[in-house]
């Protein structure tokens, strides 16, 4: 069993989809690994230690050539493959709703490509989730690329020139990288309040110090949508929540949005006008800007200023801080992996009915097969 990985080709990713420690540990299982030349160079992992760690280091061309598994951060174009395994497996984050013509291309070659952002949220697939783990280190890097930008200190400082006033951070979604961005921005000392959609998260805003910001008697919407996500409201409750935000907005220096819908565009959650009602020198962040954005304004890949108010839209989050997050990104993948591993064949083994394996699998014997993507 040849596993292959490549050097990410996306412009301004830094991650790569295993680590020396991952490499021995699939080495262990039995399996050979072949690594492209300068895959780990942007997440502080040089070739040497791959090699170090049991793994060939070569070409591109010579980690493909009969490769079985296929691993990588974003998904490659299928001109950039070759030499692989027929029915190879192509084990990456894939955008399937975004690059849907791409998956098409997976499945025209003869992969068996797995998208790992579809991992079903289960118990058992916690440890191979890569939304959740890329999403905590994205929440703790949006509150410092705020702190960085915010013109003022965070904590509350007493000298003898005079009191430095604590500043005031609202966090909008309470998923993985929301409590990460309340738990950091408490760390700094921020005077921090949340919202979310999801009635249930009001109890884990307050285990981590927080105040709770929620629409109040608007009855029979808890916001909970399948696998854990956040669902889209009703026209009643985004009123009311609009009215809500607009009054506490005005008050905040830091505002950082994280509100995503899988398969949809990102919900807009904070308007221009809004923006307006914000003192000169506030930060806003936008974890949501590459799926369409939750602020109005927002521009991928820029740090631009509205009403006197900066707001932050830097792509691909977690690969500002690639080191971390490859460590856990490589670590996902290891987990899957290495859960459906059969000893004895020394490769792993997919049940069609595994709940899993259903969820992931995008392309098989020339076809999409993913019912999320027919459906």
């Amino acid at each position: 069993m040849k596993i292959a990985v490549l050097r990410e080709q996306a412009a301004g990713e830094r991650r790569v989809a295993a680590t020396p420690e991952t490499v021995k540990k699939f080495i262990g299982l039995g399996a050979n690994l072949a690594v492209e030349q300068g895959a780990g160079e942007s997440a502080s992992i040089a070739d040497t230690d791959y090699a170090g760690a049991g793994a060939a280091v070569g070409d591109r061309a010579s980690v493909l050539k009969d490769a079985d598994i296929i691993l990588g951060v974003q998904g490659p174009a299928v001109e950039s493959l070759s030499g692989f395994k027929s029915g190879a497996l192509l084990v990456a984050g894939l955008n399937p709703f975004g690059e849907r013509a791409q998956v098409d291309s997976y499945a025209a070659v003869g992969l068996e490509a797995l998208a790992m952002e579809f991992m079903p949220r289960i118990t058992r697939a916690q440890s191979m989730d890569i939304l959740s783990s890329q999403s905590n280190l994205s929440g703790y890097k949006a509150v410092l690329d705020a702190a960085a930008e915010y013109g003022r200190a965070f904590p509350m400082m007493m000298t003898a020139a005079g009191t430095v006033s604590a500043a005031r951070a609202f966090i909008m979604g309470v998923g993985v990288a929301g409590l990460q961005a309340i738990a950091t921005a408490r760390r700094l000392g921020a005077q921090v309040s949340a919202t979310d959609v999801r009635s249930a998260t009001k109890e884990q805003i307050m285990s981590l110090g927080a105040k709770p910001i929620f629409v109040e008697n608007v009855a029979g919407i808890e916001g909970e949508g399948s696998g854990g996500y956040a669902s889209e409201m009703s026209e009643e409750y985004q009123k009311a929540q609009a009215e809500l935000v607009s009054s506490h907005i005005a008050k905040q220096d830091i505002v950082i949005t994280t509100a995503l819908i899988p398969g949809r565009p990102a919900p807009r959650l904070i308007s221009d006008a809004q923006i307006a009602t914000m003192r000169p020198g506030s930060v806003i962040v936008d974890l949501a800007v590459e799926q369409g954005g939750n602020v109005e304004g927002a521009v991928a890949g820029e740090v631009v200023v509205r009403h006197g108010v900066k707001i932050v839209g830097h792509r691909n989050v977690p690969s500002r801080l690639a080191a971390d997050t490859s460590a856990l990104y490589s670590r996902n993948l290891f987990n899957f992996l290495s859960a459906f591993w059969d000893g004895e064949k020394k490769a792993p083994v997919l049940p069609d009915d595994d709940e899993i394996v259903q969820g992931i699998r995008l392309t098989q014997g020339g076809k999409v097969v993913n019912a999320r993507l027919l459906g």
